[in-house]
């Protein structure tokens, strides 16, 4: 029997329900800490990709890292007024941090203002 089957005594599948408790989950979760846990996400699969682990060049995808990098840069820039300083500061250091990570691995540094998310922060120099 599938997770899909329908419960006959209520109608609803298992997979429905399911659905129905995350969305309830999700109902609970303040707007600010969604949008914190999707940058913290975003900057942890770009430190990946960047070969900031210890097994740096076994995953090491700059073209990976500069969408991750970008779209945190954009996620920041169009949440910075939603989201308290005391959430964003940290997660703007963290964004040039990688910013600089990946000006630091590129065989061929971008020029000033043309790196991953730069559009969004301005230039990052050294």
């Amino acid at each position: 029997m599938s997770d899909a089957t329908p419960n006959s005594a209520s109608g609803e599948s298992d997979e429905s329900r399911g659905f129905d408790a995350m969305a309830r989950d999700i109902a609970e979760v303040p707007a600010v800490e969604v949008i914190v846990t999707v940058a913290v996400n975003l900057m942890s699969a770009a430190a990946v990709k960047c070969g900031l682990t210890e097994e740096g060049e076994q995953h090491k995808d700059l073209d990976e890292a500069r969408k991750l990098i970008h779209a945190l840069a954009g996620l920041l820039d169009a949440s910075v007024t939603e989201i308290s300083s005391f959430h964003a500061a940290p997660l703007r250091d963290g964004l040039k941090s990688l910013q600089l990570a990946f000006r630091e691995a590129s065989l061929v540094p971008d020029e000033p203002g043309q790196g991953p998310g730069e559009k969004y922060t301005g230039p990052v120099f050294h």
